[in-house]
């Protein structure tokens, strides 16, 4: 049900533009309660989201029951697989697509890195037979780093996975601006690239999504399509400043991933719900960023009101089409300083352009021909006929413009 595109630019579902449209619930599975895991379904559904990100086995944020044990060897443990049988089950019947991650991969606490290659490959397996099917987006690894020598590792891993699906959507999560395209361009079993732009606000973490690898010339259009797979995260600290992250930044990465790569979609995040905390607390191993609120306060906010309003405005526009077009800009402000970036894309036709503005501003553009405009407003969806190309005012905006 779900596959690439025949021009490998986007997914489909069914033979339709799929729009990846995730949330990130690290560790809700694990820890999550069949009533909690409704409630939110139901939520996320509702608002336009259609993908899952999720940890399929316990990792440095969650140490309570073990899905699988080492003494004396590995052991599965069946009983941690059938307590959570019913919450993948539930994913789906909400109408979403599961997006598990078999093995976490980012440091020496998680299994996709301390494990063995073939109990690796194992525990993969298992995950995967239990809770896939043909409307799965498998993430093989989360959070590590496949670039250079370490790609060999997960190369086979994939084959081995994957050998017997082969039209199985795959993808890697990559740590924080590693890009790993190059690694896994040719592997028969890697469907697209999942990067992370991550939670920097400092000008070099922004350049990165900005102007960085997943703007390369050389990947436009990409062999494999593109995601952000994590993005500022709302209520994160940044890394530079330790300020927290708001809607206003979630909304800026978001639109900038969305429009600097041919456009398949984004996923949104949030520290209120990726913990899965059922009261305040310090998430286990990221004790820097402070106290979580519990899931439910993330149920419905300001980022995922503009997530919404998001899925709402590109279902509107064959948004499929839509390939960077840096070249209708004919000043960029972000050259000066990245807050400020414009970012545009275009179909090959010409007649239909979006541009993305965080700061409102004057939009000096070079256009093909006489296009008329709109301005969208990304926090409430509301809109209006752009009689010049003037924001309306400085908050961040969307330019529409239609031949």
């Amino acid at each position: 049900m779900l596959s690439l595109s025949p021009d490998r630019t986007h997914l489909v579902r069914d033979g339709q533009p799929f729009f990846w449209l995730a949330d990130t619930a690290w560790a809700a599975v694990c820890r999550a309660t069949e009533a909690d895991w409704g409630t939110y379904l139901q939520a996320r559904a509702g608002q336009g989201f259609t993908v899952i990100q999720f940890v399929c086995t316990h990792w440095r944020a969650y140490d309570g029951e073990p899905a699988f044990t080492l003494d004396g060897g590995l052991r599965i443990n069946e009983e941690f697989f059938a307590k959570r049988d019913r919450l993948v089950a539930m994913i789906r019947e909400a109408g979403l697509v599961p997006a598990p991650v078999l093995l976490w991969a980012c440091t020496d606490k998680d299994p996709g890195w301390y494990l063995s290659e073939e109990d690796a490959l194992t525990v993969a397996r298992f995950v995967k037979e239990r809770w896939g099917d043909d409307d799965t987006a498998y993430i093989l690894a989360g959070d590590g780093d496949y670039r250079g020598e370490k790609a060999a590792k997960w190369q086979r891993l994939g084959r081995a996975v994957f050998a017997d699906d082969p039209d199985a959507v795959v993808t890697l999560h990559c740590g924080g601006q590693m890009w790993a395209v190059e690694e896994f361009r040719h592997e028969p079993w890697f469907s697209f690239h999942g990067y992370q732009s991550g939670h920097g606000d400092s000008e070099e973490h922004l350049r990165w999504l900005l102007n960085g690898p997943p703007g390369d010339p050389c990947q436009t259009p990409p062999v494999h399509p593109a995601i952000n797979l994590e993005p500022n995260y709302e209520f994160h600290k940044a890394y530079q400043s330790r300020e927290p992250f708001t809607d206003h930044h979630v909304r800026r990465a978001a639109y900038w991933s969305l429009l600097v790569t041919p456009t398949a979609g984004v996923t949104y995040g949030s520290n209120a719900i990726w913990p899965w905390a059922t009261q305040p607390e310090e998430p286990l191993a990221h004790e820097w960023l402070g106290v979580m609120p519990p899931w439910h306060e993330g149920l419905d906010t300001p980022g995922v009101r503009s997530m919404t309003v998001l899925r709402g405005l590109f279902d509107a526009l064959p948004w499929w089409e839509l390939r960077p077009a840096p070249e209708l800009l004919a000043e960029q402000p972000g050259d000066a300083d990245p807050t400020r970036h414009i970012m545009a894309a275009a179909t090959a036709d010409g007649s239909l352009a979006v541009l993305y503005t965080p700061v409102g501003g004057t939009l000096k553009l070079n256009l093909p021909g006489a296009m008329a405009g709109q301005w969208f407003d990304p926090r409430t969806g509301a809109s209006a006929e752009a009689t010049d190309f003037t924001a309306p005012d400085e908050q961040d905006w969307v330019l529409v413009l239609r031949a």
